[in-house]
């Protein structure tokens, strides 16, 4: 059995099948989900698992070298901002877009993970890079 790692099934094989530039998204429960693109649904009740909580076990598992962020999260949620902000190593690019550009990218991902987090903008894209 597994000590250290994603226990969740359907997340795992998302993660071992990443290639470079390849991009998955963690959201909150009411992101909407694109036709035809993978959803993993780890909400169990309002909060849990928390964004915070499923964006550590990504970033333990993932190298990232990009993630993009609705630019509305600098005025809406700053504090769910600043601790993203806190988890990615100094070389990971920010790039900040519309809420709705967004979702709109979300057509291009390999899979949207929603949490059971409720707060707004607490979404995020994450493109996978290599490890030099």
């Amino acid at each position: 059995m597994k000590k250290h790692g994603i226990l969740n099934s359907d997340l795992a094989k998302v993660v071992d099948d990443l290639g470079h530039t390849d991009r998955v998204c963690i959201g909150d429960l009411g992101l909407p989900v694109p036709k035809n693109i993978k959803k993993i649904d780890l909400a169990l009740s309002h909060g849990t698992p928390d964004f915070q909580a499923v964006l550590d076990i990504y970033l333990e598992n993932v190298f990232v070298e990009k993630v993009i962020l609705a630019e509305e999260i600098k005025t809406q949620n700053p504090e769910q901002l600043q601790q993203i902000i806190e988890k990615l190593n100094h070389t990971v690019a920010i790039e900040f877009v519309s809420h709705e550009t967004l979702k709109d990218m979300n057509k291009e991902v390999k899979a949207v993970v929603r949490t059971g987090e409720n707060t707004p903008y607490s979404n995020i894209i994450l493109q996978s890079g290599v490890r030099l």
